[in-house]
């Protein structure tokens, strides 16, 4: 299973706009450099760590969304950091993965909150509710651009990246 990586977002500040990058860099233990929650801060913040370092949303979904509910929703207006088409996201939560060369871990469906409702004014709770991407954690950075492949890793392949297995294996969360 192998995607395409289509946007990247990043807001330094909680609630603060998003600005599309066309290259950034992803870490280990943090999220995308220089994004609100690898900085410490962000609306959800008190998340525990793995669950809250970085976002993705499939632009075809978003497309779906905007066009269910009459908005111009766009991928930068659901406040997810990566972008992609042609993976299935929900299937990554408790996988490995890889986008380029970074190492990740899908922790838990990422379903929108009312804030993101009151940041874009659009009723997108109900019509995002399966639609709304997932959370993952980066176990080892890299270097990231439009462009870059997203594919699943088997366990194996994961391990020599340096994923960690047995009991340090993170658990994921299913919501």
């Amino acid at each position: 299973m192998t995607g395409t990586l289509l946007e990247i977002w990043s807001a330094p500040e909680a609630a603060g706009p998003m600005r599309r990058l066309p290259a950034g860099r992803l870490v280990a233990g943090a999220g995308l450099e220089g994004d609100r929650y690898a900085l410490g801060g962000g609306t959800w913040a008190q998340y525990p760590d793995l669950e809250k370092q970085l976002t993705l949303v499939d632009a075809d979904e978003v497309a779906a969304v905007a066009a269910e509910t009459g908005t111009a929703l766009t991928p930068g207006d659901t406040r997810r950091n990566l972008v992609t088409r042609d993976i299935a996201l929900p299937e990554l939560v408790g996988r490995w993965f890889a986008v380029g060369d970074a190492l990740l871990f899908g922790m838990k469906r990422c379903p929108p909150c009312t804030h993101l409702e009151r940041l874009t004014g659009a009723r997108l709770v109900k019509a995002m509710a399966y639609r709304g991407g997932v959370n993952a954690a980066v176990f080892g950075g890299a270097a990231i651009a439009e462009g870059a492949a997203v594919r699943l890793l088997d366990d194996a392949e994961a391990a020599r990246r340096g994923a960690p297995t047995g009991a340090d294996a993170p658990v994921p969360r299913r919501v």
